[in-house]
Order: structure tokens, then C-alpha cells, then sequence
């Protein structure tokens, strides 16, 4: 991992904490024979910082896989309205947009798109389902 996508996975997991993502803890000097499993915490954000023998890698939901209560209540937030074609246009405005990338990072969605860089397991279907 380089050291920019070491500081884009710490910035996406410092925004991340208050929402317990679950990360794959991968030791490297194979002194486990499974990767662990775990939720985050500050103590975690710490580790990763200092850590040079484990790969840490969030499991997170792509963006596809957002249900369709999840993408009304998405297109309720980001104020969805329709074009004179009848296309849904959604916009955020400046002083909503942090409510979203919480909603996002609540949701455990990759917005940031780091399944497909390799810095993010993508989450089984039911991992974060409640109750």
C-alpha cells in the first residue's frame, strides 16, 4: 500500500468511526492463520497509523448494492426533482452535503470508490443488517 492510499484510507476511516465499520485485520507475518474481524475504534485509528505488520481493509457496500428504501430515502435527502423529460436530477445543497457523507458513511457505502483500488473488502450482503 502506498503511502497515499494509506492517508485516503485513514482519512475514509477517521469520517467512518461513530458508525462501527467491521475491517479485515490481516497479519503479514502470518502469525494467524485467519484474518480477524473487528469493528473500529479510536484505539484501531491509533494501530493503523503505527502498524507495520497487518493490512487493514474495511468491509464496505458498494454504491449498487443500496436498496430501494435506501435509494428513496438517498433521493428524499439529496432533494430529487424531475427534469421536463421526466429524468430524476438530484443535487445537494452546500449546507446539506455533510448530512450525506454521514448518510453514506452510516450506510457503510464506498462513495469513495475504494473496493475497486483494493483498500476495501467488498461487505457480504447481510453484515450490516440490524435487528
Amino acid at each position: 500500500m502506498t503511502k497515499e492510499e494509506k492517508q485516503l484510507l485513514l482519512i475514509d476511516l477517521c469520517a467512518r468511526l461513530p458508525y462501527h465499520p467491521i475491517l479485515n485485520w490481516k497479519f503479514l507475518d502470518n502469525t494467524s492463520k485467519d484474518d480477524e474481524l473487528k469493528t473500529l475504534s479510536d484505539l484501531d485509528i491509533w494501530w493503523i497509523t503505527k502498524a507495520k505488520d497487518c493490512e487493514v481493509k474495511p468491509y464496505l457496500r458498494p454504491i449498487s448494492s443500496m436498496t430501494e428504501e435506501e435509494k428513496n430515502e438517498y433521493k428524499h435527502m439529496l432533494g430529487a426533482t424531475l427534469n421536463s423529460e421526466g429524468e430524476s436530477i438530484m443535487f445537494v445543497y452546500e449546507e446539506d452535503f455533510s448530512l450525506v457523507i454521514d448518510w453514506l458513511n452510516a450506510h457503510h457505502f464506498d462513495y469513495r470508490g475504494l473496493i475497486p483500488m483494493g483498500l476495501a473488502l467488498e461487505a457480504p450482503e447481510d453484515m450490516y443488517k440490524t435487528g
